[in-house]
């Protein structure tokens, strides 16, 4: 089953210094059929303005992973971490027994990132942060993080999940498999797709299930980036 949420249908949230929208219910935006898919349980789509941000807050017992899609964001918690992740970069936040953070875009641009909560498999955990880089270029998906054993130089989650991101170029194609009992969000980030040949927008999302495989084509241009989990 292919379910498109397209942009103008999800959740909206907009002050002085934030543009969000929202795939999944969040804040003030309550739609009883969008809770959540499987683990997955906050997908935001943030724009945020130059000189602000996210004052510090704390989190408990969740996984986050913020993917920057233009400019940067600066993290700042009380474990002692900071840190600068850049546009085509990720970051993992383990909230696990409680952290306090605070994400800050001091760039003299606006930041456009998604913001991904995945509910963790174990309650608890150690809490933590890491960021790394990850090349652009080339056609394809790359394993960005992820809690599966076998996940090469990926960032790890607490999860059984694994997110992720990359590009295609114009009429180009990805499989991707998705094993027992497991489905799939997508996202394009800049361009059209077809899933399956389903036509997919700029920022609609995709909710993937009881599909052993679909095949992303691209119409234009397009980055990408997929959560894989169960459903």
């Amino acid at each position: 089953m292919i379910e498109l949420r397209p942009f103008a249908s999800l959740g909206q949230f907009k002050n002085e210094w934030l543009n969000a929208r929202h795939h999944f219910s969040f804040g003030g935006y309550r739609d009883p059929k969008r809770m959540g898919f499987g683990r997955l349980r906050v997908w935001n789509d943030d724009e945020i303005a130059p000189g602000t941000g996210f004052d510090p807050h704390p989190h408990r017992d969740m996984e986050i992973i913020t993917y920057i899609r233009e400019g940067a964001i600066t993290h700042r918690d009380n474990l002692g971490n900071e840190g600068r992740t850049e546009a085509g970069d990720v970051q993992v936040m383990h909230a696990g027994t409680g952290i306090v953070h605070a994400e800050m875009n001091l760039e003299p641009i606006p930041t456009r990132l998604f913001q991904i909560w995945i509910m963790p498999d174990r309650t608890g955990v150690a809490p933590g942060w890491g960021t790394r880089q990850f090349p652009r270029e080339g056609d394809g998906l790359r394993l960005l993080a992820s809690g599966q054993p076998e996940m090469g130089d990926a960032l790890p989650l607490n999860a059984d999940a694994s997110v992720w991101a990359g590009s295609l170029a114009a009429g180009g194609e990805v499989r991707h498999a998705f094993g027992p009992g497991r489905g799939g969000y997508l996202v394009p980030i800049n361009g059209a797709v077809t899933v399956d040949g389903v036509a997919v927008g700029p920022r609609d999302g995709v909710a993937i299930s009881d599909l052993s495989e679909v095949t992303i084509t691209a119409q234009e241009a397009v980055e990408l980036v997929l959560v894989d989990i169960p459903v």
